[in-house]
């Protein structure tokens, strides 16, 4: 006679070989860094589009059609220098084209994604999405497209609520806080390296040191958004190369 034991009587024993599946709500408690990272960011933001006469909505639709950092502000910087809606779009089109990147590394992970969730959760791909993705499942968790959306939507929406807030209160908001306002201003390259840290190893050191010095000669002899492009691309090769 054989005795089978119940499905919680086996993971209390640890001897279940595949853990839970994730949910949606699993998922916007994970995004708890990343929406604590952007709300204030995001205020920021606001407060800058009110500086150049954008009103709630336009500010609000900004984020929410977007939803790139700084892409935004650099739209705002775009705006008000009257720069031509083509050479402005194509800017930030060549900014934000890392991000065609941050989907096809996730799709081993998520196997045959169902097309209603993977347009969701790839529209929310930011820098500090994807890399709190990367790094929870290199630590064992099992890909799942509900958990993958709560962690884009938690972020995308402290972000579009940043945003609102932010132009709400107006050009003077933070002009009497200017070291505040600068260290907001950090805080979201912060919060994407502390991100990247914690998926960091020896394995991918090599490639993050040629990444790094490929941006920097990228931002010596190019601009801005080519040394992050030269950046990534020089750290996929070496990182192909090592593996």
């Amino acid at each position: 006679m054989v005795t089978q034991l119940r499905p919680d009587a086996v993971r209390a024993a640890g001897l279940d070989p595949m853990p839970p599946v994730p949910g949606f709500r699993a998922g916007v408690i994970a995004a708890a860094p990343i929406i604590l990272g952007y709300f204030p960011i995001a205020v920021v933001f606001g407060v800058e589009a009110s500086r150049i006469g954008l009103g709630v909505i336009e500010a609000t639709m900004l984020s929410l059609l977007i939803f790139a950092g700084a892409a935004q502000f650099l739209a705002l910087v775009l705006i008000a220098s009257g720069a031509a809606p083509l050479v402005a779009a194509g800017t930030l089109i060549a900014m934000n084209l890392r991000h065609v990147l941050y989907g096809p590394a996730l799709m081993k992970a998520a196997g045959q994604p169902k097309r209603p969730w993977a347009a969701l959760w790839t529209w929310c791909l930011t820098d500090e999405i994807f890399a709190q993705a990367l790094a929870t499942f290199g630590v064992g968790q099992r890909f799942s497209e509900r958990w993958m959306a709560g962690l884009g939507l938690g972020g995308w929406a402290a972000w579009v609520g940043g945003t609102a807030v932010g132009t709400w209160a107006g050009a003077g908001a933070l002009a009497g806080f200017p070291a505040l306002e600068a260290g907001l201003s950090f805080m979201l390259p912060a919060l994407f390296l502390a991100l990247l840290l914690s998926v960091a190893s020896r394995t991918v050191l090599p490639a993050v040191i040629v990444a790094a010095v490929a941006t920097v000669i990228g931002v010596v002899f190019m601009s801005a958004t080519g040394a992050i492009l030269a950046g990534m691309i020089a750290g996929a090769l070496a990182g192909v190369l090592i593996r």
